[in-house]
């Protein structure tokens, strides 16, 4: 039988996904051995603005369906509007610390979610350069060593984002959907020289509500592939309301023999002599809102 590796990933976007969605998705991957990859928002949580996203196709249907309420806490959804937005990290420090002093791969989201994944193409690169660079220096202040890696938020990327994260030097990123394998990223005739493990699997929010919620393990374990896989889950949603779901899943995903890793493992073995250049494009994913950022067909002969 071919090994089936699956990277899981964890997105951190608010206070509340770090505060309580962390702490508990630590105990579940403890309990059932598997070391993960988090990326944690730094900065504000600013959730209360993402309601600008109202007028996107399928924002509304998708709140509804994951029954956003509940699943991020009616506070959360006013952040940065009719509340103050908190700091995310600073508000609790030991859980980042936690999260590194277990043994997880750990690196950055991104400073202000809200911010990067609504207006990332009209921010300019010195701004840019300088949320990252303030993320990544309160990474290095609590852990006491530099991030070496990074996620996008809502998988937002530009030609200028990847250029700015090659300036940091980082292992590898995970900005990218509808993945296949690794590669370098190739983006306005230009290529770049972080490493992308981009994701392969939908998400929960994608799937939730499409059908029988009974139904959802066995659809995610059929979803995999020989070889690369990888599974972004968020704090906020698998860490909190839909964790028994979750843990399900994972059971799931155990019974086609799938070999759980952190993404830091899955990069070191990617030799650069192997890893093909892909282009990006902005498409859309079924059960999603608005853009994002997917791997295409268009892959380089060449090695790097």
């Amino acid at each position: 039988m071919t090994d089936v590796t699956l990277g899981v990933k964890v997105d951190v976007d608010t206070l509340r996904g770090y505060l309580e969605g962390v702490p508990a998705l630590l105990d579940l991957f403890r309990k059932r051995g598997i070391r993960a990859s988090f990326f944690f928002s730094m900065g504000p949580d600013n959730s209360g603005k993402a309601i600008r996203r109202i007028f996107r196709r399928g924002f509304l249907a998708k709140m509804l369906r994951t029954k956003a309420p509940s699943t991020y806490g009616l506070k959360t959804l006013l952040y940065g509007t009719l509340l103050p937005a908190p700091q995310i990290v600073p508000a609790n420090p030991d859980i980042l610390r936690r999260a590194v002093d277990e043994g997880h791969d750990c690196g950055v989201h991104c400073w202000d979610h809200v911010k990067w994944q609504d207006c990332l193409p009209r921010l300019p690169e010195d701004e840019i350069r300088r949320d990252f660079a303030k993320a990544m220096d309160l990474f290095e202040s609590v852990t006491g060593r530099r991030a070496k890696a990074c996620a996008a938020p809502g998988w937002q990327t530009t030609p200028t984002s990847f250029s700015v994260q090659d300036e940091f030097g980082l292992d590898y990123a995970s900005d990218v959907r509808k993945g296949r394998h690794p590669f370098y990223p190739k983006a306005g005739g230009r290529s770049f020289k972080t490493l992308q493990l981009p994701t392969t699997l939908p998400t929960l929010d994608e799937a939730y509500g499409s059908m029988p919620e009974a139904d959802l393990p066995e659809f995610f374990a059929g979803q995999t592939q020989p070889g690369f896989n990888l599974l972004t889950i968020h704090a906020e949603m698998e860490g909190l309301g839909q964790r028994t779901l979750f843990e399900r899943i994972l059971e799931a995903f155990s019974g086609k023999n799938a070999v759980f890793s952190a993404l830091d493992r899955i990069a070191s073995r990617c030799g650069k002599s192997l890893v093909p250049v892909c282009g990006v494009a902005t498409g859309r994913l079924e059960g999603r809102a608005g853009t994002l950022t997917i791997q295409t067909t268009a892959c380089e002969e060449e090695q790097r």
